[in-house]
């Protein structure tokens, strides 16, 4: 293969997808029989002859040309680059010396994408830096490039159009906690033990033992064996502790990452006064019943007792209403110090602000993420930077603030997008656009149900998708996603085939140079190929979509098909009934009355009716019945292959336990600290490792 490559122009190879576009013509050509004549043929690719003469070489340049514009490729530039240096070397036109069938044929295709994929990134960077940006609920529909033009997002959407922009970007799940771990394992969350039968999905305190086993395995690990310099800032939100307030076993440090300057739990609206809390609804359900049924049964018990029916020890009736009592202010007291126990700053292992200050939050993390990319960019690194926007509590810093024409939420996104901007502006100004690899994406879709108490919407927009966050409708889980890599993948391009966040691990993993783990199911792929534009199809036959820990819709990609089936055990049920969400519990759930289940499953076409308005029905596909066989052979087939593993998020790791509390200065002081000072920041200027 390195000999067939090498007779390519290297002038051409600068731009990166000048091999596999070569290959391509050449295939076409091929197919419509603009082969010169073959002298002695060869079964061996490796063997192929190049030779030419003037008269062929003109002909055929025309006929590649056509060619080319037929097909509609995208990397026209390449084909100039080729049929200019065909020009100035007319004796080294190609002649193929094989057939058809050998030239074609899917183990060559294979190898010699392999072999060109290496070729390119060598030539660029043998370990590319790679930079990956993750907001927190956005919706697809919140972006110019896919589609919004309100809301201004001039950096992202530069990143598209100097990139490939992903239209069926799928996240592994719609609920944070469980997103995140796949992306960073490439594994389905069920696989690692971080999904819930519970109603809430999510870890919500720092002092739970729940989070990312020690044991998984994330591409920061694998980078970091491969001498990568590895960061984390922002949010993490895969637990602290597993049995000290100390132990620090589920710590982005303890998963690959040499530096973390970050939020370890969740931006909740509790982290922030004034706008409200997520725990109001449950307040409102329950806490009033607890006190109707307490001043019930105290009444009947005091009356029963005082016309003699009923003989009840004075002691048991004052146990039973301290009790109630105790309870009732128990779930006062955690409503207001929850902010303080849980909304903090780390740098590392140790608090620096406790709870954390909104105030320039953003611009903090930006900051921190250009200090690092300039201390390590004499080698290679990885930095994820997870911002906590724009997930409430909702927070813009001043010079954001009433900016943009959808209030809070707006300005929120567009002081992101001004993030990515000094991000990407420091890479151009430090020479390092050419040798990163950068990726921007959500961790599921947006939050609808988010409204503020004085109803301002505080959630974002999922475009022609319906639902929303905490469902697998696709505006729950069709997230952006954006890749940038000048000169070796494709610029201005828009893919349309089913992808994964879980595919990042395996494309990170494979540009660092790490072997995948094999012992272990790994459920993403690499989109190199996808990327560079050597293979046109998603290796993603079948994604599988949980709702917590149940398995809740599959989505089906057949091979040289362009349909996309979806089919759906159960979907939730909206309230009102004819919205887009769960207003009445502020987010789906997944089991019980919350849900109603299909038999047989709800289908879709996502290639006809990506809205999921029509459910197909036998009149309406003829083929409905097969069509839910082959997904249910592979939902049992999945199901299969998931291993006993320990539950993270059940009831005894999700609860709050004392012990396990982060606090950096006393319970008695309400764990307040800020260690977020000039001299602090001093000290990380001089940090290195």
């Amino acid at each position: 293969m390195t000999e067939i490559l090498s007779t390519y122009p290297r002038k051409c190879k600068k731009f990166g997808v000048l091999n596999a576009t070569c290959y391509r013509l050449i295939c076409s050509a091929c197919e419509l029989g603009i082969v010169p004549s073959i002298t002695s043929p060869v079964k061996n690719p490796a063997e192929i002859s190049w030779k030419v003469s003037n008269e062929h070489a003109s002909k055929e340049r025309a006929k590649i040309i056509g060619v080319a514009k037929k097909n509609n490729y995208k990397g026209m530039k390449d084909v100039k680059c080729l049929i200019s240096e065909l020009r100035k070397l007319p004796v080294l036109y190609i002649l193929i010396s094989m057939y058809k069938e050998v030239l074609c044929n899917s183990s060559f295709i294979n190898s010699l994408n392999t072999t060109m994929l290496g070729d390119a990134i060598n030539e660029k960077n043998s370990k590319p830096n790679i930079i990956l940006f993750m907001a927190d609920d956005l919706g697809i529909g919140d972006l110019g490039c896919y589609g919004n033009t309100t809301l201004r997002t001039p950096n992202i959407d530069k990143l598209a159009k100097g990139g490939v922009q992903l239209t069926q970007h799928i996240a592994a799940s719609p609920l944070c906690t469980p997103s995140r771990a796949a992306f960073l394992t490439g594994r389905y969350a069920v696989r690692s033990g971080m999904t819930s039968f519970l109603r809430t999905g999510v870890l919500m305190f720092s002092a739970s033992s729940g989070g990312l086993p020690p044991e998984e395995i994330t591409f920061a690990k694998l980078l970091q064996q491969k001498g990568y310099a590895t960061a984390l800032i922002g949010k993490w939100h895969l637990g602290i502790n597993c049995n000290s307030s100390n132990d620090f076993c589920h710590h982005p440090l303890s998963h690959g990452f040499d530096y973390f300057y970050g939020i370890p739990v969740n931006n909740l609206r509790d982290c922030k006064p004034g706008q409200g809390s997520v725990f109001k609804k449950g307040c409102e359900m329950y806490v009033p019943t607890v006190i109707q049924i307490t001043g019930i049964a105290l009444i009947s018990l005091a009356v029963l007792h005082s016309i003699g029916l009923l003989r009840v020890p004075r002691r048991a009736l004052s146990c039973f209403f301290l009790m109630a009592s105790v309870f009732i202010g128990i779930l006062f007291l955690f409503l207001y110090t929850f902010r303080h126990l849980n909304c903090f700053l780390m740098r590392n292992h140790r608090i620096i602000q406790q709870p954390w200050n909104y105030d320039n939050l953003t611009q903090r993390f930006t900051e921190e993420a250009k200090r690092f990319i300039k201390r390590k960019m004499d080698a290679p690194f990885l930095l994820f930077l997870a911002y906590p926007q724009v997930h409430t509590a909702l927070f813009a810093s001043l010079a954001f603030r009433g900016k943009s024409v959808h209030g809070l939420y707006g300005d929120a996104v567009e002081e992101m997008d001004w993030s990515i901007g000094q991000i990407l502006h420091a890479l151009d100004q430090w020479n390092l656009s050419a040798q990163t690899l950068v990726y921007f994406t959500s961790d599921q879709g947006a939050h609808v149900e988010e409204v503020s108490s004085n109803g301002e919407v505080n959630g974002g927009c999922n475009g022609i998708y319906k639902g929303g966050k905490a469902t697998n409708w696709e505006g729950g889980i069709r997230v952006p996603g954006l890749f940038r890599w000048p000169g070796v993948i494709q610029s201005d391009v828009q893919i349309h085939e089913p992808t994964s966040n879980m595919d990042i691990f395996p494309t990170v993993a494979r540009l660092a140079g790490a072997q995948l783990p094999n012992d272990r199911i790994i459920d993403g792929h690499d989109l190199m190929p996808l990327l560079q534009g050597t293979t046109l199809q998603s290796k993603h036959e079948f994604l599988f979509h949980y709702c917590n820990a149940y398995l809740n819709a599959v989505r089906w990609h057949p091979r040289n098909s362009e349909s996309i089936w979806k089919a759906f055990f159960f979907t939730p049920k909206f309230s009102p009934k004819n919205s887009n969400g769960c207003f009445h519990s502020h987010v789906c759930f997944c089991h019980g009355d919350f849900v109603v289940h299909h038999d047989p499953p709800l289908l879709f076409d996502l290639s006809k009716d990506p809205e999921e308005k029509n459910p197909l029905t036998p009149e309406t596909e003829s083929h409905f019945y097969e069509i839910l066989q082959v997904i249910q052979q592979a939902a049992s087939h999945h199901t299969k292959s998931l291993p006993a593993v320990p539950n993270q998020l059940s009831l005894k790791n999700m609860i709050w336990k004392p012990w396990l509390q982060p606090c950096c200065s006393s319970f008695l002081e309400l764990c307040q600290c800020d260690y977020e000072t000039q001299e602090d920041k001093g000290l990380l200027e001089g940090w290195h490792r």
